[in-house]
């Protein structure tokens, strides 16, 4: 398969993906496809979720709860990316950030170690979390 081409169940993955903002696990894509009248099953959307991976237009995330998926909005901007999860609210965001690619030809050249963008998350608190706690 071509970069470029997209079979209609993976736009439809692809679609769904972008429309979850916080991201969401293969069970919660799989129902909203359901209700968006696109009959597809688990198995389908896992493999989906998995071309769009290595693609580069989804984030797979690995938590204790299970794998979650989040749109990458930077995908062909050349620009690096990450995601950032409040360690109290639990709130994930995409940062897209030239600074990154400092961070990450750095621990490339130095460290010999390549980073997974797209599989990368730092922790702590979100804004709200953190105004929540100053006193």
């Amino acid at each position: 398969m071509s970069a470029t081409y997209m079979t209609r169940q993976q736009q439809a993955v692809l679609s769904c993906v972008e429309d979850c903002p916080a991201g969401c696990t293969a069970t919660q894509l799989t129902e909203l496809l359901h209700s968006r009248g696109e009959t597809v099953g688990l198995t389908t959307v896992y493999r989906q979720l998995e071309k769009l991976v290595q693609q580069g237009l989804v984030h797979k995330v690995v938590t204790q709860e299970g794998a979650r998926y989040q749109f990458c909005r930077s995908h062909g901007a050349g620009e690096a990316c990450l995601l950032i999860q409040c360690e109290k609210c639990g709130r994930m965001e995409h940062v897209a950030c030239r600074e990154l690619q400092q961070l990450y030809r750095h621990l490339q050249q130095e460290h010999q170690f390549r980073i997974d963008p797209r599989r990368t998350v730092f922790y702590g608190l979100c804004r709200q979390c953190s105004r929540e706690e100053t006193p």
